[in-house]
């Protein structure tokens, strides 16, 4: 009797080459070039995109709170103060972000290294 789960198992082969990772070789280059400050920059980017997108979502949940409120003054009350302190919390993240770049200019030393600013040109 075969098991009803037989025909989902298939057969595992081995590669029969060998993998050759070697440091100083393609496959390592980006983490030969690897530095404490572009690990810093990185997580200081990562962070600021993240609070950023937090920001966000709070901004929209406030929105569909206001909506869904149905006319409740207290309701109304806690969806305009959500969407108060996420423009708040938008507004300082974009101000940090304004004083890094300011200060990226004047001391010629690379905070955000990985950020770009999209533009509409090629």
């Amino acid at each position: 009797m075969t098991n009803i789960f037989s025909s989902l198992v298939h057969t595992a082969y081995a590669q029969s080459g060998k993998i050759v990772l070697t440091p100083g070789t393609a496959d390592f280059d980006p983490l030969t070039r690897m530095t404490v400050g572009g690990i810093v920059s990185g997580a200081i980017s990562l962070a600021m995109l993240a609070v950023a997108l937090i920001f966000f979502f709070i901004l929209i949940a406030g929105g569909l709170r206001w909506v869904m409120s149905e006319g409740d003054q207290k309701a109304v009350e806690g969806a305009r103060a959500q969407i108060t302190n996420a423009l708040v919390g938008l507004a300082i993240v974009f101000a940090a972000f304004a004083i890094m770049k300011l200060i990226e200019i004047v001391f010629g030393i690379s905070l955000l290294g990985g950020i770009t600013i999209p533009t509409f040109n090629k």
